[in-house]
């Protein structure tokens, strides 16, 4: 597997634009998975705030000055019924079609844990979409398993207007 030399910093507010086009690409490569997306004006993050905020790492992988990749983790409060009091979200994981299956992915998972790992977070979460079969293989490579399937109902005729 080809290892690229690229260059993983953190996300800087004079990235916003570029991840806002980039969060539009994770919105577009989930459409397929997600009949319920709206068509217009979507927005998944506070890019903003993940920024910024000293609960979030927010990191970018550059390639010729330009962002390829990105991914955050999110220090939040665990579930009242789990065993541990915080946890770690990841989420934006978006790896630039030319450069997947090139341990992008992976190389920005083990960076995020290892930050939640130094704010002493043990127990990390995303999500992803069951039909989703490559990324959940890009998961599975870094170490994450199932845990739990959010399943779906709309009772909405799809001949309704």
């Amino acid at each position: 597997m080809e290892y690229l030399s690229l260059n993983i910093r953190q996300a800087e507010l004079n990235d916003l634009a570029e991840l806002r086009d980039l969060e539009q690409c994770v919105v577009d490569a989930e459409r397929p998975f997600n009949n319920s997306i709206k068509v217009d004006d979507v927005t998944y993050y506070d890019i903003h705030q993940l920024i910024t905020s000293i609960d979030a790492q927010m990191l970018v992988a550059e390639d010729s000055n330009r962002i390829i990749a990105t991914g955050y983790a999110l220090i939040r409060k665990s579930k009242n019924w789990q065993n541990h009091e915080k946890d770690a979200y990841l989420g934006f994981m978006y790896v630039n079609p030319d450069y997947r299956g090139k341990m992008v992915n992976k190389e920005l998972i083990d960076r995020l844990i290892a930050w939640g790992r130094s704010q002493g977070i043990v127990d990390f979460y995303l999500d992803v979409y069951a039909q989703n079969a490559a990324a959940i293989r890009a998961y599975q490579k870094a170490g994450f398993e199932s845990s739990l399937i959010e399943m779906k109902l709309s009772t909405k005729s799809p001949f309704a207007k």
